[in-house]
């Protein structure tokens, strides 16, 4: 916080101490500043690369042209909101937000390279239409666009601008750090994760990423709607795909996964852009867009030597050369959550009935039946291939069988997804660990307790869900230490053994609090205290009446803590029964242990 009330006051003091230039420099830092800070949420975090945001800003600067200059005739019962920036202002946002909503629908559900491509051919398409609608100005563009007014007074210099342009930047800038330091924050950060993960912990993916999109569209809408007042003059030229690019180089430049990162990205790319703009053409004797070639090269060099952008170069010498502040490390104390009721001991909670998974000609599960009882620790194994991990999916939603039914408490729940699943009391971990490394221990246990949390977007925006917050934290503090991983609350999950990350997926997993846990080789990494640590855990689980279904390889650890066994060769169920039996039965010792007995 000090560092933002020196950044603050450091704005205020600059009209007084700046010559007009740099003040104007100042503006349009702070106009693709608050594109780039869309561009953060929509690429840095949630990883959905856009070309097309120029074409968002065109939106709102055409918008409040052709309303605050009359050029277009409006029904009379919205003829009000003509000749008033104020209230184009508020039609742009809302323009913006069914325009974004239309091309979210159909661009977000592409992947890969497919979604930058669907970027890039609707802001072409926005660009060529602000230049082919003659009301609109055609290439010529508008002008006579009036000032806007604040209390009476018109903001007719870029002096006067400045204060409201900025006054726009830090609000977005708080809002959407306040946005990233919430539950919905750690929603749009699971994004990174992978849909299977995000959608395993409860979170809508398809919605935050439209969240993410629309927020981006209307920080880029409310950029417009700026820059057209202070141009007082708008043609297509800044809303093309040149300057869609050089809003994402800002965003990556600067560092896409950080606030700050986005500004500075921003008055480092303009600035340069000037200085460039200025000094090339007396080196090289003739003008060109040699600047853009000069940030190529400097955008390749940053890449290799920062994946963080400079914002993460300012870090690491921060952290060499001056003191580290203190640091909060403590979790807030709050009520905690409503537990869910468990089912009575002994009541089968978990059922495949008949499950068959053919992936074309290949079957990867055959008519395979089991259940799992409150209370109850059942292992499923079986040699490499069996289909262990391809009937985990079946069970927890993540794909659906061919034919063949799974009930979860008597509810039948094929074809539901992972998400409703989570939120009917299953949970699970993956065999290959799905962690966010760059977040908290804490804050990945967390995302496990998205479900049991209500606060919106505009909450988490406006800090308003704070007491949600720290019940949520707790739980997940709880769970943390749980599993016996205290020491390590506040670190990066990247930083931890393979095994703890293991151990930190159950503690996400129980975060949600199940009634069924779904592990997928838990021991896997762990060191011989650890899997005593993580047996005594999963015993404990047993005796407060979870149902834990498990995947293993290693025996020992299996053949002393379940139950019962189900045994799987070739994606059919060869033998079930107590694991004493299991070791001793043919079948088992020819397919899984080698044909040796114990």
């Amino acid at each position: 916080m000090k560092a933002l009330a020196i950044f603050v006051v450091l704005l205020l003091l600059a009209p007084f101490a700046l010559p007009s230039f740099y003040l104007t420099l100042l503006n349009y830092i702070g106009l693709y500043g608050l594109v780039a800070l869309g561009l953060l949420l929509l690429t840095g975090v949630g990883g959905l690369t856009s070309f097309g945001q120029a074409a968002f800003v065109g939106v709102g600067a055409y918008t409040t042209a052709a309303l605050s200059t009359g050029v277009i005739e409006l029904p009379q019962a919205l003829s009000w909101t003509q000749h008033s920036p104020w209230l184009a202002l508020l039609a742009g946002l809302l323009l913006t937000l069914l325009i974004a909503i239309v091309l979210g629908s159909m661009t977000l559900r592409l992947s890969g390279h497919y979604l930058p491509l669907g970027t890039i051919a609707w802001g072409i398409s926005l660009y060529y239409f602000f230049g082919t609608f003659e009301q609109l100005g055609g290439q010529t563009g508008m002008s006579g666009i009036p000032a806007i007014e604040v209390f009476g007074h018109p903001l007719v210099t870029a002096r006067e601008m400045y204060y409201l342009i900025w006054t726009f930047v830090i609000i977005a800038a708080l809002t959407t750090q306040n946005l990233l330091d919430s539950r919905q924050g750690r929603a749009i950060r699971a994004l990174r994760g992978g849909v299977v993960m995000a959608e395993a912990m409860g979170v809508d993916t398809a919605r935050s990423r439209m969240v993410i999109f629309v927020i981006a569209s209307l920080q880029a809408s409310a950029s417009g709607w700026l820059y057209a007042h202070l141009q007082r003059f708008v043609n297509p030229s800044p809303f093309g795909l040149q300057h869609g690019i050089d809003y994402l180089f800002m965003a990556v430049v600067g560092g896409a996964g950080q606030v700050w990162g986005a500004l500075l990205g921003a008055t480092v790319i303009t600035v340069s852009k000037q200085w460039l703009q200025d000094l090339l053409p007396q080196l090289l004797g003739r003008t060109g867009n040699f600047e853009m070639i000069v940030f190529g090269c400097l955008l390749i060099l940053l890449l290799h030597r920062s994946r963080n952008g400079l914002w993460g170069l300012v870090e690491q010498a921060s952290a060499r050369w001056l003191p580290k502040p203190a640091r909060s490390r403590s979790v807030p104390q709050a009520q905690a959550l409503p537990r869910r009721v468990m089912p009575p001991r002994g009541e089968v909670v978990l059922e495949a009935r008949n499950v068959t998974r053919r992936f074309g000609g290949l079957v990867a599960n055959n008519d395979l039946s089991l259940k799992v009882h409150a209370g109850e620790i059942l292992a499923l194994i079986g040699p490499n291939g069996a289909g262990k991990s391809t009937m985990f999916n079946q069970l927890s939603g993540v794909d659906t069988p061919t034919s063949g039914q799974v009930l979860l408490r008597g509810q039948s729940v094929e074809g539901r997804g992972s998400r409703a699943i989570a939120n009917l009391g299953l949970s699970r971990s993956f065999q290959h660990v799905r962690l966010l490394p760059a977040m908290s221990v804490l804050e990945n246990v967390a995302i496990g307790a998205h479900l049991r949390g209500r606060s919106s977007v505009f909450s988490a925006a406006w800090r308003l869900d704070r007491a949600e917050e720290s019940r949520l934290l707790s739980e997940a503090a709880h769970q943390v230490a749980r599993v016996g991983l205290q020491d390590h609350m506040f670190a990066l999950a990247g930083s931890l053994a393979l095994g703890q990350q293991r151990t930190l997926e159950i503690a996400r997993a129980l975060a949600s609090d199940p009634c069924v846990l779904l592990l997928d080789e838990p021991a896997a990494g762990l060191r011989l205290r650890e899997k005593q640590a993580l047996g005594e855990l999963l015993a404990k689980l047993r005796s407060e009446g979870m149902a834990i279904l498990l995947v293993e390889h290693d025996m020992d650890f299996v053949m002393g803590l379940v139950d019962r066994v189900v045994v799987m060769d070739f994606g059919q169920k060869i033998v079930e029964g107590l694991p004493h039996e299991v070791q001793q039965n043919p079948a088992v010792l020819e397919a899984y242990l080698g044909g040796v007995a114990p």
